[in-house]
């Protein structure tokens, strides 16, 4: 197998609408970086956003989404950064969070934004490691 010469999009999740101006994610070597997900549904920009929890649960499923097309899951997650419109959501973001995640957890960080894309709650980025390239 050569090595990768350039980074390369990741297999779509399928959750992103079509004519977006950036990837979902890119592949160097092993390494997976998820585009900052939002709540949104399926297909559509809208937000799952009837209850915080609502939309807590989407962007997770969002990401799971796109991990689950490359081959990968919550065990293949590093380092994931969440940006929250309120703070005050911090622990029930980390309800849903440990719907999905098990110990030993992703290395994380957290901080509180301003103007997330459609007005949404939070956003999640990921990083990601193949266990083989």
């Amino acid at each position: 197998m050569s090595a990768q010469k350039f980074p390369e999009a990741v297999t779509p999740g399928g959750h992103m609408p079509a004519g977006l101006p950036f990837s979902e994610g890119m592949s160097v070597g092993n390494l997976i970086f998820l585009s900052g997900q939002i709540g949104n549904f399926p297909g559509k920009l809208a937000l799952n956003n009837k209850t915080a929890e609502d939309e807590f649960r989407q962007v997770m499923e969002n990401v799971f989404s796109t991990l689950k097309a490359n081959g990968l899951g919550a065990k293949n997650v590093v380092k994931c950064l969440v940006m929250l419109a309120d703070m005050q959501d911090w622990p029930a973001f980390n309800k849903i969070y440990l719907e999905y995640f098990d110990e030993p957890y992703p290395a994380r960080s957290a901080f509180g934004a301003t103007g997330l894309a459609f007005n949404a709650r939070v956003e999640l980025e990921v990083i990601a490691m193949r266990s083989e390239c």
